[in-house]
Order: C-alpha cells, then sequence, then structure tokens
C-alpha cells in the first residue's frame, strides 16, 4: 500500500491557499528551496503536476483543484479533532457559496437566521461565478449556494433549486439624477446613462428584454460581475442602477441613492441551491423560512 506523505499535503495545501511559493514560505518560515522541493516530492509520488505557471504567479491544474478539496477537508477535520480533544465546544460548520452577481445587502440579509440557530455554527462564504460555485456544490466543497437563477435542467451536476422569494426591480441613483430621470419613468432612461450587471444575470436578462420591448436604449456605461462593485459606481454618481426593491431601505441608508423608479412587472428571484432535494441541515431550514418571511 501506498502511503500519502501529509507532510508534503499540507504544505501543497499552504501554497494554494496562499497563491504563491513566496507567501506560503512567509506562513511556514521555511525556504523557498525547501517548499519547492517538497511540491515536487508530492507531484512525483501523485504522478501529475499540481500547477501551472500563468505569467508570474501559479495556477492549480485540474489535478491540482482535486488534491486541493480534499487537502480542505483532511485538514479542517484534523482542526476539529484538536478542538474535540481538548474539549473545545465542537462548532459545525456551513459553507456558503454566493454568486457574485447577487446583492450583497440580499446574501446579508439572507444569511442572518443562520445567526439565531440553537447551536452554535462556523458560517463559511465563499463568492465567485455560479458555475464555478456548482463544481464546488458537487465535490461536497460547498453545502449551499445562493443565486437569483435556478440551475439549469441539463447542467452536469445533481443539484436541487428552492426558490426562496422575489422582488420587483428598481433603478436607484445618487441625487443628481433624481429630477431629470424620475419623472416619465421608465421612458426617461432612454440615452440615460446605465450599470448593469453582467449578463450572467437573471436580472440583466429580464433587462435586456425589456428594454426591447419598452423600446429604450439606454446608455450602458458599465457592466459589472460583482454587485458590490456595481453599487459602489452607482453611489459614486457614475450612472443609475438597477436593484431589487425590496432592498430600497438598505440602500438608501447605506448609500447616498434614492429611487428613480419601480419596474413592478418584472420580478427578479432568488434561489438556494442544494445537493440534496429535502433540506435538513437547520440553519439552511433557517434560511429557507427567514426568506418566507422577509419576500
Amino acid at each position: 500500500m501506498q502511503w500519502l506523505n501529509y507532510h508534503h499535503l499540507f504544505y501543497f495545501w499552504v501554497i494554494a491557499r496562499e497563491g504563491s511559493i513566496s507567501k506560503a514560505c512567509e506562513e511556514l518560515r521555511l525556504a523557498q528551496p525547501t517548499l519547492s522541493g517538497q511540491l515536487k516530492s508530492l507531484e512525483e509520488s501523485l504522478g501529475e503536476p499540481l500547477f501551472e505557471r500563468k505569467g508570474r504567479g501559479l495556477v492549480l491544474t485540474e489535478v491540482g483543484k482535486t488534491v486541493f478539496s480534499y487537502a480542505e477537508k483532511i485538514f479542517s477535520l484534523g482542526q476539529e479533532l484538536q478542538e474535540v480533544i481538548r474539549g473545545l465546544p465542537r462548532i459545525a460548520p456551513l459553507t456558503v457559496g454566493i454568486a457574485d452577481v447577487l446583492p450583497k445587502h440580499l446574501a446579508y440579509q439572507l444569511l442572518e437566521p443562520v445567526r439565531r440557530t440553537a447551536e452554535p455554527l462556523k458560517l463559511i462564504v465563499r463568492e465567485g461565478r455560479p458555475e464555478r460555485l456548482f463544481a464546488d456544490l458537487a465535490l461536497n466543497n460547498l453545502d449551499i449556494v445562493l443565486t437569483d437563477t435556478p440551475i439549469e435542467s441539463n447542467a452536469r451536476i445533481k443539484a436541487f433549486s428552492h426558490l426562496l422569494g422575489e422582488s420587483s426591480l428598481s433603478f436607484f441613483g445618487s441625487s443628481k439624477f433624481l429630477l431629470k430621470y424620475r419623472k416619465n419613468f421608465p421612458q426617461s432612461l432612454n440615452d440615460a446613462p446605465i450599470l448593469l450587471p453582467s449578463d450572467e444575470s437573471g436580472a440583466r436578462k429580464m433587462l435586456d428584454q425589456w428594454f426591447i420591448d419598452q423600446k429604450i436604449n439606454p446608455m450602458i456605461v458599465g457592466e459589472f460581475a460583482d454587485s458590490a462593485l456595481l453599487q459602489i459606481f452607482g453611489d459614486a454618481g457614475d450612472g443609475m442602477f438597477p436593484a431589487p426593491t425590496v432592498l430600497e431601505a438598505q440602500l438608501k441608508s447605506q448609500c447616498s441613492v434614492q429611487k428613480i423608479g419601480e419596474i413592478g412587472k418584472l420580478k427578479q428571484k432568488f434561489y438556494l441551491i442544494s445537493a440534496e432535494k429535502r433540506l435538513k441541515h437547520p440553519a439552511v431550514v433557517a434560511i429557507v423560512e427567514g426568506a418566507k418571511r422577509s419576500f
């Protein structure tokens, strides 16, 4: 039986987590030749390269991604074992993937019930593109994914979409847009400076079709995959931007924006994606029940 060298695996895990050998050297307080040698030994024992060079940095290969996902579980269990041995109360983790197109205020609102669960719980949140999060869900690296589109029926992974709620869409903008564009909304959006989410967003797909139906041709001055960055540019006055109407109070209090107008006929939906059809985790159930009260 061939044994895995867990020292080498640990060094690889730190390199992948830190993003470079030099940063891992600082973390581990080891010389770079030593760490490079340990990584090479692991790759030789596995018979596969774990990293490939991209510019000046290192990028995980497909095999590297798989090894890293297992290393995450192994060393997480090792930490948990130490806590149990030391007699510390076990804090169960809930690992949640947040699609980058999902508004951050809404993500917080959906996850807020987790803080009030009876059992102590460690919340781990990862953000990224939906397809990447779905892949991590299939590898059991995530417990759930929160996004604004259901998983497609022809997806290669087995997962289930649970509707959390829906909200109409509104356009928001700084005060300089208020007088000019609130009147005659939505026709006033024609030739108006608009910031939009990327075309991966469910809201973007609806808005594109709505603009066509309404014969509105806005001046799109920015497209953003990250909803938080979109709102920062909107708050700075670069353009008006769409957001779920349910977030109006939060946007007004935390950003210098006002509601320009509401599109009641457009409903943005929000989903919890899980690998299981029947939700059992108490914190996940709390998220679903909290969403029912919010929408």
